[in-house]
């Protein structure tokens, strides 16, 4: 595999360089964004791990370069873990999208799936029952009706719709959805789900947010 680490600091950059290398693979490192793109156009890779924050050109807009001439599958590596920010890499144009801090092992794994099987895109459609979410036009309907949501309400959405039937914790709905440790004397996770509740459930018959006594929240089509 040959890869190409666009990464900025210098300590992660050469992490990565010296453990891909480690593996047998083939790596070459550019320290910006600017000399990233010249590589990537330059030379034929076969996965790029790409930083988004970087000097004289962030990520978005080596990608944004990169997709009109090329279709090299590209992976985000980025502290950035907004879910807006996951959804404007997948628009522009990425494959994949990994958050630091990150497992070497999955972030190996994730590449060899890229090289091994072509884009593996997050869904841009979920569908549960009768909601639907257009994750990048962030767009929700049920029963053929538009609910218009916060930003927050749509993350919280899309963290339930991703893990259907799983039961998540508050403190994890916490750090995700709002980036923050859970305080047990914070309601702020059952007032954003209960507003959530009033626009996805409260119209319609099935229910579809369940509540975990104890633990959080469950969204299934079952009860």
């Amino acid at each position: 595999m040959n890869i190409l680490v666009v990464e900025d600091e210098p300590k992660a950059g050469n992490y990565l360089l010296n453990g891909l290398q480690e593996l047998g693979y083939s790596v070459s490192l550019a320290r910006d964004g600017a000399d990233g793109l010249h590589l990537a156009l330059e030379n034929d890779f076969d996965v790029i791990v790409l930083d988004v924050m970087m000097p004289k050109m962030d990520g978005w807009e080596v990608l944004r370069r990169l997709r009109k001439e090329a279709d090299t599958p590209v992976l985000f590596l980025t502290a950035r873990d907004d879910i807006a920010d996951r959804i404007k890499g997948l628009e522009l144009g990425a494959d994949d999208y990994l958050i630091k801090p990150f497992s070497f092992a999955e972030l190996v794994a994730r590449l060899r799936t890229l090289t091994r099987r072509g884009p593996t895109r997050e869904e841009e459609q979920l569908h549960v029952a009768d909601l639907q979410i257009d994750v990048l036009k962030r767009r929700v309907t049920r029963d053929g009706s538009r609910i218009t949501l916060t930003n927050k309400e749509f993350a919280l959405l899309h963290l339930f719709a991703t893990h259907q039937g799983q039961v998540l914790s508050r403190s994890l709905i916490a750090s995700r959805v709002w980036d923050m440790n859970f305080d047990s004397d914070t309601n702020v996770v059952d007032v954003a789900v209960r507003r959530l509740r009033l626009k996805i459930d409260d119209p319609f018959q099935l229910k579809l947010i369940h509540s975990v006594r104890g633990i959080g929240y469950r969204f299934d089509t079952q009860p």
